[in-house]
């Protein structure tokens, strides 16, 4: 290589490397930058947040007249050589007055929702109150005097009561956001009442979503915001001051905080408080089906491709039976919307306006059907009673045959009197469970009731044989039972191939 060459070319690479020197200067400057505006993002006090929202958030007294009783219950158990000291202690002292009814005092928290006086809180903080006083966060404008309250209306199914104060002005009130879009992670504030030690704050995030707790109708945030007792019925507020749940219960080994709080999802509460607002009670949507989730092995007996949807495995006189929904149906869509599980098809419908006409896209037989529905009511339907009518006394010989692991039998007039079954009950019953076998382990158990077996309906052993053999000829690797218990049907997929 010439020497005017080489010259160029070490030009050249320097020119290269100052560039290269340029560019990680510049990387680096726009990373740092991000870090700043990422800093500023997050406020560095909570104070002007806790200022804006702090007037609507108020503490919930309730009192309560509860029997006198006699003697030193709950100071010492009964029989204890201790008793007569502690029974004369509280003569002595007036403690003893007879049956003189007491009055035992609860606290709570609650929020503020309009200007005229609605406030929200948790049913539990409420429940069985004689007298309900509500205080105010001290602040201009605001009542300085307790407020008597009255309750509008309560729904214990999501632990959420309505309450209505008169004020001499009008209220400072915050509003329900949308908790749908609150993420993991983000920051949320809760206020109330803790431990009776009035008004105080608490910051943390937003641990997880769609927490189930214990109710049909659950939708829960999980935050490590500290709650305790005295914060149910309390806000949960997102930075931009909107409410995104009501803090209603803690998971703890001492009754204290340890990080774990739940708190019902205000698109939830919001549907409840127009409820109860409107009507004084809510109004949920009723399909009128009693339901079951799919599993792999359901899904596999029914030749479904997913496991998803919600199996029916009843269908009483009401909406669906009209609409002709059969046992065995499993209900896919729900006025548009898809149904993953037992669960979302509960809250869609709940949700769902009383005497709406919907669509429900069903799977049967292989094929999906449309079938259009009128939404009932589902607190009416509660309220119905319900009963069984015993079967008469006869007994003839019981034929019995082992299958699936399961002893069976004919279901005689005499079995249907000592199940309790309604006269007329067909089906086969089970005398005995092999306990080594899957239908012990998918708890079949001795007195269920077999009605129909590969979504036929079966009275013999040997209809029970004709749907093992048909659904082997079918390919299929396991067999739907349709199992009645105490008058409660479920579906139980059991195993054909040894």
């Amino acid at each position: 290589m010439q020497p005017q060459a080489i010259a160029v070319s070490k030009e050249q690479n320097g020119q290269a490397t100052m560039w290269r020197v340029l560019w990680l200067g510049v990387l680096s400057l726009v990373m740092l930058m991000a870090q700043m505006l990422s800093a500023q993002a997050r406020p560095e006090s909570l104070a002007p947040l806790a200022d804006e929202v702090s007037p609507a958030v108020v503490n919930i007294t309730t009192t309560t007249v509860i029997e006198g009783r006699t003697g030193p219950q709950g100071i010492v158990p009964e029989g204890s050589p201790f008793e007569d000291f502690f029974r004369e202690f509280q003569d002595r002292n007036g403690g003893n007055n007879g049956n003189r009814p007491q009055r035992s005092s609860a606290l709570g928290s609650g929020f503020v929702i309009s200007e005229d006086g609605y406030i929200v809180t948790n049913n539990h903080v409420i429940a069985d109150a004689d007298e309900i006083e509500i205080e105010f966060f001290p602040g201009d404008g605001q009542p300085k005097e307790l407020l008597p309250a009255k309750v509008i209306g309560t729904d214990p199914n999501t632990d959420i009561a309505l309450l209505k104060v008169e004020a001499p002005a009008p209220l400072k009130f915050v509003s329900f956001g949308d908790s749908d879009t609150a993420r993991v992670g983000d920051w949320v504030v809760a206020m109330g009442n803790p431990l009776g030690q009035g008004f105080s704050l608490s910051a943390g995030i937003v641990s997880a979503r769609n927490r189930e707790l214990s109710g049909s109708y659950d939708d829960y945030i999980q935050t490590d915001a500290a709650i305790n007792r005295g914060n149910s019925g309390g806000p949960l507020f997102n930075m931009d001051g909107d409410v995104v749940g009501v803090n209603t219960a803690i998971l703890s080994p001492n009754g204290g905080s340890i990080g774990i709080g739940f708190s019902m999802a205000s698109n939830v509460v919001s549907k409840v408080v127009l409820q109860l607002k409107e009507f004084g009670e809510t109004r949920r949507g009723w399909l009128g089906v009693r339901i079951q989730d799919v599993s792999d092995d359901v899904a596999e007996a029914m030749g479904l491709d997913d496991a998803k949807g919600a199996l029916v495995t009843d269908v009483p006189d009401g909406p669906s039976k009209d609409a002709g929904l059969q046992a065995g149906d499993v209900i896919l869509s729900f006025d548009g919307e898809e149904v993953e599980n037992t669960r979302s098809l509960v809250r869609t419908v709940g949700n769902t306006e009383v005497g709406k006409t919907v669509r429900v896209v069903v799977y049967r037989e292989g094929k999906t059907e449309t079938l259009k529905v009128t939404l009932g009511r589902r607190e009416d339907a509660e309220r119905e009673a319900t009963g069984s009518t015993e079967g008469e006394t006869e007994d003839p010989k019981v034929t019995e045959k082992e299958l699936l692991g399961l002893s069976i039998g004919i279901l005689t007039d005499k079995i249907r009197g000592e199940l309790n079954l309604p006269t007329g009950t067909d089906g086969l019953v089970i005398l005995s469970v092999n306990e080594v076998s899957e239908a012990w382990e998918k708890g079949l158990r001795a007195g269920d009731v077999i009605t129909e077996a590969g979504q036929q309906k079966v009275a013999t052993i040997g209809e029970l044989e004709t749907r093992i053999s048909e659904a082997k000829e079918a390919g299929r690797k396991s067999l739907l039972l349709l199992v009645r218990r105490n008058g409660e049907p479920r579906f139980v997929a059991l195993n054909l191939v040894k």
